[in-house]
């Protein structure tokens, strides 16, 4: 009858289930054989009245059905359940045509109802490895991928990683991950991941293990820096003298190259020999005296004494009696005459220093002001007032050449060389270049220079100047008095301008200006919060000054009002950071004030102490400038070549340490730096390097690019990062290198670097940055510091301050000066005028032109008709 016969039912079920077709409860699932044990295929329908099972179309044999009839409690219709089992032969007899697949039909009075097809594989796992990892030994922060392709199997083996037979695991270090092609890759080589790398596959059949892959992470040794050079050998004549260094910058490891080079250096000295000194001959006699005595004297000059020779021992006169046939006393002569000659003399000299102590007291009585320290600087500071003669197009033409090589207002000493005089500043004649008037024009000179050593060893005790960095690269410092002045930090646009009158009269302030290195100084950071300017410090901390002092520094933020909330911070005496000013809101104090430009932004502030610009990003679309710099080896002696590209804040400060940095390393700047715009996406920066000749060259990194972290670039406390592209040449003669580095955000816009040189003959440091010499002094003082010369500035400042006819006061200079986004807060000082020119000075020294200046006050001025009325007889 077979498996086809019909099936009679036995007991029939109610009426109501007549009617209905059956459906599945369970249906068969797709299963695997392993080895030669049998699986088990189930289905369960209701209401049913018949159930078989069909495998690869083909009806199974009754008597190989087991099955198991039950009622279903909540429908009272009947349950009927039916197993099967298939075992590896039956699904062998058909491997290589199809899958074996089986499934359940079942039957009702109304119907028949099929359920899901369920395969049934035998399951396996080969023994060889696809491909299995090998052995590495790579440089420490360089990347490493380990492929592993498993073995064949059905289902397809599962693949994990052992580290010294330990698991890996990704989700617990952020530098390891497994791609989908089962390969194990590390981001950045540590010396923690030197150790025995096992790819193991596994399914439902057996667990494969590959050969172990060993990854040897080595350190190559870098040289520490020079030691100062001992003293010379000899304390008297040639010598030798020797500087010695360590290959502990790092120190090689895992079988890392040792340092090239020496590690000592000799060189000659010569130490000047001492000289005593010794007594030239006695002079002869004078002639006989009125007391009767003559004397001779000798000098210690046969040689002097010099190198630290001993000085003569014994009297430079000798006097004695004179014997009696030498001395008489004659009648007074000429020496007599002498004398008295000289006490005539003498009682002049009292007479008039007498006269001179009546005239000052009367000019103190008579109103002069008690702080005059010198009045000459007036005319000390400048040249002449030289009236020219009318011309047709500009008529009573005054001007007025500062002339700072005669005064003493510079700041004196080795920190301080003099400034150059600015350059003429000319206006048309008139109301404010008419007499200074009655009132009494006082002016100060500076106090005398203190040496660098002298100001450091002050600072030292004081218990701020602990966190204040060492050395004078990163520092200026300088002494200040009402006249103001200016110090500034050499290649870092970093500058503090005091104005006139912001000390005030009678005080003197030992004043510093530091740039931080981030590592030195913690400034906390919340959510997406990021520096966007160095950390600088002014001080001493706490002091406040009556007119604002403008702290100048470079910035990296590509700033739009809806993409950005920027803060000026400060730390306190506690050292806790506070927000002092919101840039964009009303500031809810008066001693800060910040103008943010495009490059640069300038602080006012009345209370000195250590500032930062650190910013918040509003939108996906904010993005900070950073500066892409490549350098390379100025030579090569090694197969082995390294470019390092170098992604920095777009600040001054930044690339000067990258740059000092790279001259000790030896490297050369490779073109000029590239800015590019990095976007708040939370995407990483990629960098790779494409067009190498590869018949010369080849890469030795394994992986097509690198990466830095995305927060590691936004967070702006990692100022160096970099990455290196190790390169190889095929032949020592190889000294050509041309290639393209392509720098890139992921989903953003990049940049390209095309590099081409020679490295036998490149080998020159590029110097695109001005020399510290030609940047100015880093301390000036009084006059010298400022563009505008003192009385010119003062006549502006009256004139513009009151409200003027038509408009011709401080406001409309601001708007000549593009600065009438800031009236509010030059209204909120007592001088708006001296606001507004001490900005000027602060964004346009030393290189700022006066005659634009002059045209814009002389633009203001024409709007009053009455403003140029001064005479050519009044001048």
């Amino acid at each position: 009858t077979g498996a086809q016969q019909s099936v009679t039912v036995a007991n029939p079920v109610s009426g109501a289930s007549l009617d209905l077709l059956p459906h599945f409860q369970l249906e068969p699932e797709d299963v695997y054989i392993v080895k030669n044990k049998a699986v088990s295929l189930a289905c369960r329908a209701t209401p049913a009245t018949q159930i078989y099972f069909k495998c690869n179309g083909e009806w199974v044999h009754q008597g190989d059905h087991v099955t198991q009839h039950s009622t279903d409690r909540s429908t009272g219709l009947p349950v009927m359940e039916v197993r099967i089992e298939v075992t590896r032969q039956q699904v062998e007899k058909i491997f290589g045509l199809e899958e074996y697949w089986c499934q359940c039909v079942a039957w009702s009075s109304s119907g028949t109802t099929k359920s899901q097809k369920a395969f049934v594989r035998i399951a396996y796992l080969r023994k060889n490895f696809e491909q299995e990892p090998t052995a590495k030994e790579v440089s420490i922060e360089q990347g490493i991928v380990l492929p592993c392709r498993p073995p064949e199997g059905i289902p397809p083996a599962e693949v994990e990683w052992l580290r010294n037979e330990e698991l890996v695991d990704p989700a617990l270090d952020a530098n390891v991950y497994v791609t989908p092609e089962h390969s194990l890759v590390l981001r950045q080589a540590r010396l923690a991941d030197t150790a025995n790398y096992t790819c193991v596959a596994k399914n439902i059949v057996a667990r494969r293990r590959s050969a172990s892959a060993a990854i040897t992470v080595y350190v190559n040794g870098g040289w520490s820096t020079w030691t100062q050079w001992s003293g010379c050998s000899t304390s008297c004549g040639r010598g030798w003298q020797k500087r010695s260094r360590t290959c502990t910058n790092p120190t090689p490891l895992n079988g890392g190259a040792f340092c090239e080079g020496q590690n000592v250096q000799k060189t000659a000295c010569t130490t000047l020999c001492p000289v005593d000194g010794a007594w030239s001959e006695w002079s002869k006699w004078s002639v006989c005296g009125a007391e009767c005595t003559h004397w001779r004297s000798r000098e210690c000059s046969e040689p002097a004494p010099r190198n630290g020779g001993r000085e003569c021992h014994g009297p430079e006169l000798d006097t004695r009696n004179c014997t009696s046939e030498l001395c008489s006393h004659a009648t007074p002569g000429a020496e007599d005459v002498a004398l008295y000659v000289g006490l005539v003399a003498v009682a002049v000299c009292l007479v008039l220093l007498l006269l001179v102590g009546v005239l000052v007291y009367c000019r103190k009585k008579g109103g002069l002001d008690a702080d005059v320290a010198d009045s000459s600087i007036l005319t000390a500071g400048f040249q002449p007032v030289s009236i020219k003669p009318s011309k047709a197009d500009n008529p009573s033409l005054l001007t007025i050449q500062p002339d700072l090589s005669t005064a003493t207002m510079t700041y004196q000493g080795s920190l301080c060389p003099r400034q150059d005089g600015p350059a003429k500043l000319q206006l048309p004649n008139g109301h404010l270049l008419s007499p200074l008037g009655a009132g009494r024009h006082t002016l100060h000179h500076s106090s005398p220079a203190a040496e660098g050593a002298d100001f450091v060893a002050r600072l030292s005790t004081q218990s701020y100047f602990r966190s204040l960095p060492r050395g004078n690269t990163n520092m200026a410092y300088g002494t200040f008095n009402f006249l103001g002045g200016r110090l500034m930090i050499p290649n870092t646009g970093i500058s503090l301008l005091i104005p006139p009158d912001a000390i005030p009269r009678g005080k003197i302030y030992e004043v510093y200006l530091t740039l931080h290195k981030q590592e030195e100084v913690r400034l906390p950071l919340a959510g997406c919060q990021t520096l966007l300017s160095p950390i600088v410090s002014c001080g001493p901390p706490g002091v406040l000054l009556t007119r604002p002092a403008i702290l100048a520094m470079g910035h990296c933020v590509e700033a739009s009002a809806e993409n950005w909330s920027i803060r000026l911070k400060k730390q306190s005496c506690e050292g806790t950071w506070e927000d002092v000013l919101q840039l964009g809101a009303e500031p809810c104090t008066e001693l800060y004030y910040c103008q943010l430009e495009a490059q640069a932004c300038y602080i006012f502030t009345e209370q000195l102490g250590r500032f930062a610009l650190v910013g918040e990003s509003l939108s996906m679309a904010a993005s900070k400038r950073l500066k892409l710099v490549l350098f390379a080896p100025a030579a090569c002696p090694s197969l082995e070549y390294n470019i390092r590209v170098y992604c920095l804040s777009d600040t001054q400060d930044v690339l000067k340490e990258v740059i000092q940095l790279e001259k000790q390393l030896g490297g050369q700047l490779i073109g000029a730096p590239r800015v590019l715009h990095f976007k708040d996406s939370y995407h990483n920066l990629r960098l790779s390097i494409h067009d190498m000749p590869s018949s010369l060259w080849k890469s030795k990194l394994l992986a097509s690019y690198q990466e830095i972290p995305f927060y590691h670039i936004w967070s702006g406390l990692q100022p160096f990062l970099h990455c290196t592209f190790t390169l190889e040449r095929l032949s020592p003669s190889t000294c050509e290198l041309a290639c393209k580095i392509w720098v890139w955000q992921v989903e953003g816009d990049g940049q390209s670097f095309t590099v081409n040189f020679n490295i036998a003959k490149d080998t020159r440091f590029s110097d695109w940055l001005v020399p510290d010499s030609e940047v100015g002094a880093p301390a000036l003082v009084g006059p010298s510091a400022f563009k505008i010369p003192f009385l010119i500035r003062q006549k502006i400042i009256s004139s513009l301050d009151p409200p003027g006819t038509r408009g011709a006061d401080w406001r409309t200079l601001a708007q000549k000066l593009n600065l009438d986004s800031h009236l509010s807060f030059f209204a909120s000082k007592p001088s708006p005028t001296a606001m507004i020119l001490n900005l000027w000075e602060a964004r346009h020294f030393p290189n700022g032109n006066l005659s634009q200046l002059a045209a814009a006050v002389a633009e203001v001025g024409k709007q009053d008709g009455a403003f140029f009325t001064v005479s050519e007889a009044e001048c």
